[in-house]
């Protein structure tokens, strides 16, 4: 399936209510980023305004990661502000304009108020790993997307990615990240996320 064809199959699907919110989802390094800002380029072209919103600024600091013992699985569903996010993703219902954070990856840390869905902005897409779990509170959003998109490329696929990530990024135990962190979080997202109304095992043109 084309990005064309994607975006076609979006502008089908009536907003709800006021904007158009769209799940891109996905496991760790299954490329849900790119795809999702190639969707809205594409949907631009097409004449639709379009914004991407990422689910990682809610990453809770590693400050409160280590209260509470959990630092070691930054990334699983538990180690993010769920209850914050899903209020963000109602937020974007209304034709308001939406601030949103925005995680910095170089410094590990989420930065408030980084970006903003404007009142002009039509359809949202909203990327992240969590977005169609079928576990309390992420399933509070299943109801609030008019189109889900999930991008599942395969395990080998996966590692060769995180691998690269993880030597961009520094890592001197990126191995063991790997196997006792980013692994785990792809097993709940493939086996424990609701279907998506279009699935991918690669990013399409």
């Amino acid at each position: 399936m084309t990005l064309d064809q994607i975006c076609t199959q979006i502008l089908d699907r009536p907003p709800t209510p006021d904007r158009r919110l769209v799940a891109v989802v996905g496991p760790p390094a299954s490329g849900k980023s790119t795809l999702a800002k190639d969707l809205a380029t594409c949907l631009t072209d097409m004449g639709e305004s379009a914004t991407v919103v990422p689910m990682d600024g809610f990453h809770l600091d590693d400050r409160l990661l280590q209260v509470d013992g959990t630092q070691a699985r930054k990334g699983a569903p538990h180690t993010f502000d769920t209850s914050g996010f899903v209020r963000m993703v109602r937020a974007l219902q209304s034709p308001d304009p939406v601030v949103f954070p925005i995680f910095d990856r170089q410094r590990e840390i989420a930065i408030a108020g980084a970006g903003r869905v404007d009142a002009t902005c039509r359809t949202v897409l909203v990327e992240g790993n969590y977005l169609l779990l079928n576990q309390s509170p992420w399933d509070e959003l299943h109801g609030l997307w008019a189109c889900s998109v999930a991008i599942h490329p395969n395990i080998d696929t996966l590692t060769h990615r995180l691998h690269a990530r993880w030597a961009e990024h520094g890592k001197p135990d990126a191995q063991t990240w790997i196997d006792t962190n980013d692994m785990p979080n792809i097993t709940t997202v493939l086996n424990n996320s609701a279907r998506a109304d279009i699935t991918l095992t690669e990013t399409p043109e």
